[in-house]
């Protein structure tokens, strides 16, 4: 049954990639106008920034009492966004690839879980830090608009309700329980007239809930031990907007710094906001807007979108369709040749 889903998500990959093959293509002879060290250093920059998701998750493991090797959380990290992009359910679809693979190796699926929601608190944290500094920019420059400033508002409306349900968990399993319980029971309702069932297990809530709540006292123990992810998810903006930068350079397309982190700010803001995964469609409309605003020529402003985008959605993307294939011949191997880990 595995192997079935692995092939339907390559193939899935697959038709995705063959059905945005005249973008892509776009995108290589946009890429080959740039000043080509630039273009390099860009990549090499988004290659570190793959890694650096992959240390952010094995600082949040080791955090929740897992033991996990780097190598392994990027491929899975990796992996997590490709599955994210050809088959989008809300992020559900990539947080199942972290739950099979502690599946796998033996540890808690709880909280490999519950890891993924403390990445993206982590991850929200640092874009809001720097939305504060752009929404600055963007207010100096008359340039703040409504809806730039909803999708921001819902963006710490996010990060406050993660915030509030780990912060359950770090306080009682109980309480995250029946939070959990009532998210099920609302969501129930909402689908029961198209799935005429439960779509969502109140009593599995409560399980989870006790599992994961085992990791967030274990974290809460060591308070010291969130600050690493913090500074890998700053980090992590750091390197995005470093590939901007380098994107701006091999064009010769003249910047400031408040132009960058503005624009950066706002396409990344739409990312996370965005109803499509990875941002498809609206990420690429806002930058071009953005930065047209920032009285960048149009056809500069495209040119820069395009080959943003092209390294920091499409050189994911292909890595992640390899990593998946990685992953799978990786755990055949270990489970024929080595015992399971213990788990935590």
């Amino acid at each position: 049954m595995r192997k079935f889903a692995l092939a339907i998500l390559l193939f899935l990959g697959f038709v995705y990639v063959v059905a945005k093959l005249a973008e892509i293509q776009n995108i290589a002879l946009t890429l080959q106008r740039g000043i080509w060290w630039f273009i390099l250093l860009a990549l090499l920059v988004e290659i570190a920034w793959l890694i650096n998701c992959g240390a952010s998750f094995r600082a949040i493991y080791r955090a929740m009492g897992i033991d996990e090797q780097l190598g392994t959380l990027t491929l899975i990290v990796s992996a997590a966004n490709f599955v994210n992009v050809v088959a989008p359910s809300g992020g559900v679809s990539g947080l199942a690839i972290f739950i099979s693979e502690a599946r796998r190796r033996n540890y808690s699926s709880a909280r490999a879980a519950v890891s993924g929601v403390l990445f993206l608190l982590f991850d929200y944290l640092g874009l809001i830090g720097i939305l504060l500094v752009g929404l600055v920019v963007l207010i100096r420059r008359n340039d703040l608009t409504l809806v730039v400033v909803l999708a921001s508002v819902a963006l710490v409306g996010l990060a406050f309700l993660f915030a509030f349900l780990l912060n359950l968990g770090m306080q009682s399993a109980v309480a995250l329980g029946n939070a959990l319980a009532k998210i099920a029971r609302f969501i129930n309702r909402i689908l029961h007239p198209f799935v005429h069932r439960e779509y969502l297990s109140e009593a599995r809530a409560h399980e989870f809930a006790l599992e994961a709540a085992d990791g967030l006292i274990e974290m809460r123990s060591k308070p010291k031990s969130m600050l690493m992810p913090l500074f890998l998810a700053i980090t992590n903006k750091t390197a995005l907007i470093l590939i901007l930068t380098l994107v701006f350079l091999a064009f010769k397309v003249p910047i400031s710094i408040g132009t960058i982190i503005a624009s950066f700010s706002i396409g990344y803001l739409f990312l996370i906001i965005s109803p499509t995964p990875a941002g498809i469609g609206f990420v690429e409309g806002a930058l071009t807007l953005a930065l047209t605003s920032m009285y960048i020529p149009l056809e500069d402003a495209a040119i820069i979108t395009l080959s943003y985008r092209g390294i920091t959605f499409w050189l994911p993307m292909l890595f992640g369709m390899v990593s998946i294939r990685v992953l799978e011949k990786v755990g055949i191997k270990s489970n024929s040749n080595s015992e399971p880990q213990t788990q935590v």
